[in-house]
């Protein structure tokens, strides 16, 4: 899963801010519209929570009943202080720019490549897919000779967008089904490209989300790369700025979407900002933004449930954070968003990385090709449940392998975003600051596309939602109300973890990355058995059982 080192460098950050409390027991002096997002209290009906949203001083610009979780703006600068004192409400948190956007893991490895990868992937079935050493991790290329994906099953990319344009994407993107959750915000993403500020579905100006999209589900069509689960329907459910923040309102909005629209797996490579973890009274922290971390959990657990309970199965990369989730240390990053970040000590009984460790979320930990955990990743035996490749740079170690960008994954990229990057010019080729990381591999018809490579548990995750994806097609039953399959997601679970390749811990059980340049911080001691560890979970997915292979 973005900026902070967290998701996967690639984890994408939420940034939620908060406004600080005006003295005063009247109304304070007008001030200018600020949007804010606000979480009604456990049992409060939609029409109590907006009348006490009204009383607060604060107008419903949209609601989501579904889960108590509406969109305000107000002009009373003590709006968020009445709101947290509302025995209807939970609290308030405020979208307010800050002006930059983080950088993600897999952004900061890219400045040290100066070595192409060789291929040591799959047999090629798509041009690029001898690079694609996941797909063979997995043993995504047997699995498709049993089962490549049903058209039918639809796997929801919540992230930063998905660029449809790129023909491995575009062959099974559903128009119709794709939402965008977050207009953009001038602050933090620019000026907007389009009026009103809501790109169209098919669009990515972050590339997040494009590369999460190509590893689930790339066309097996002759061109480029060949996804997990090739024949499987992408949606879009932008629900991630431009800049990589994920902000509450928008994230709980796709997952109640994908509920009520028959998305069968979700895919979430990202936590929600601005808090590393969501407390619900952290001594470290103001009364109000504790009550901002209560809206967040509140929320999105609510959100998560809503999901599953409506037939979704949902995927989340554990954060690139190198730790235990279970033993967290203290937090040194937040909020990273809306304020200055201050120590908290974390409390793991309390607090909870959204929406890894949120309810129903299978947690997936990143590998490298050689199959030990990635020196970046999060892992823990109480919040993991399967791992996948999600690259690491550093691997093979003392081999002509290591740190070269073929250790990590390549999937699909903007062309935008590569132009923007200065990796491509403006006629469409690779510049020398490109070579051996980008490729692009044209359809006959003459239709590009473009890849590079990330590294990070949010390239682990989509491996593992693409294992999903097949489960579904093979044992779904069809879906008479929605159509397409459906298969409940306990069941899912059950055959995924079932199926899972299991994975002793390392020995000695404290992995050390000294050698590979690290310190002693990304120590990290894998505890449990050949059946289950804080590493690998249940095993490392594996798309050729899962769909009855032996």
């Amino acid at each position: 899963m973005r900026r902070r080192l967290t998701v996967g460098a690639v984890v994408t950050l939420t940034g939620l801010a908060f406004l600080t409390t005006v003295p005063g027991s009247a109304q304070a002096e007008p001030t200018a519209a600020t949007d804010y997002t606000v979480v009604a209290a456990e049992g409060v009906s939609a029409s109590d929570a907006q009348a006490a949203i009204k009383a607060a001083g604060g107008t419903v610009v949209s609601a989501n009943d579904a889960v108590g979780v509406y969109r305000v703006t107000s002009t009373d600068a003590t709006f968020q202080s009445k709101a947290t004192a509302s025995a209807e409400l939970v609290g308030a948190t405020e979208r307010k720019a800050i002006g930059y956007a983080p950088n993600g893991l897999e952004k900061v490895e890219r400045g040290l490549k100066s070595r192409g990868g060789k291929g040591h992937g799959p047999a090629k079935a798509d041009p690029l897919d001898d690079k694609l050493w996941g797909l063979a991790m997995v043993k995504a290329d047997k699995a498709r000779k049993i089962e490549s994906g049903d058209r039918g099953v639809t796997v929801g990319v919540l992230d930063t967008g998905l660029d449809a344009s790129n023909p491995d994407l575009g062959a099974h993107f559903s128009t119709r089904l794709s939402r965008n959750f977050a207009p953009d915000i001038v602050g933090i993403d620019g000026e907007c490209e389009v009026a009103g500020c809501l790109d169209p579905v098919g669009t990515d100006d972050g590339g997040h989300g494009t590369h999460v999209a190509g590893t689930i589900g790339a066309a097996l069509n002759g061109s480029g790369i060949s996804g997990v689960a090739p024949g499987v329907t992408l949606v879009e459910l932008k629900g991630g700025q431009d800049s990589g923040f994920f902000f509450l309102d928008p994230v709980v909005n796709a997952l109640t979407y994908a509920g009520d629209h028959g998305i069968d797996v979700v895919n979430m490579s990202f936590y929600v900002d601005p808090w590393l973890y969501n407390c619900t009274a952290n001594p470290a922290d103001s009364p109000q933004a504790q009550a901002e971390q209560q809206a967040i959990i509140t929320g999105m657990k609510r959100a998560l449930n809503y999901a599953h309970a409506h037939g979704v199965t949902l995927f989340g990369a554990l954060g690139n954070n190198h730790e235990d989730l279970g033993k967290p240390r203290t937090d040194v990053s937040s909020p990273d968003y809306g304020g200055d970040p201050y120590s908290r000590p974390i409390d793991n009984a309390s607090c909870w990385d959204l929406p890894a460790e949120g309810p129903h979320v299978i947690g997936v930990s990143s590998l490298g090709p050689s199959g030990k955990k990635s020196d970046f990743s999060n892992y823990g035996t109480e919040q993991i449940s399967v791992s996948a490749p999600g690259g690491w740079y550093r691997d093979g170690f003392g081999t002509d392998t290591y740190q070269t960008v073929g250790n990590e994954i390549l999937s699909s990229y903007p062309l935008k975003v590569l132009k923007e990057e200065g990796l491509v010019d403006a006629d469409g080729n690779i510049t020398a600051a490109g070579q051996g990381s980008v490729f692009k591999d044209c359809t006959k018809a003459g239709k590009c596309g473009y890849y590079t490579y990330l590294q990070g548990t949010s390239m682990a995750s989509p491996h593992a939602a693409g294992v999903g994806a097949l489960i579904v097609s093979r044992y779904g039953i069809p879906d008479f109300h929605r159509g397409g399959k459906t298969l409940p997601p306990s069941l899912v679970e059950q055959i995924l973890y079932r199926t899972a390749d299991e994975h002793a811990c390392p020995t000695p059980r404290l992995q050390s990355y000294a050698q590979e340049g690290r310190s002693a911080e990304f120590d990290a001691l894998c505890e449990g058995g050949t059946n289950f560890n804080g590493f690998y979970g249940y095993g490392i997915v594996d798309a050729y059982a899962a769909v009855g292979g032996r």
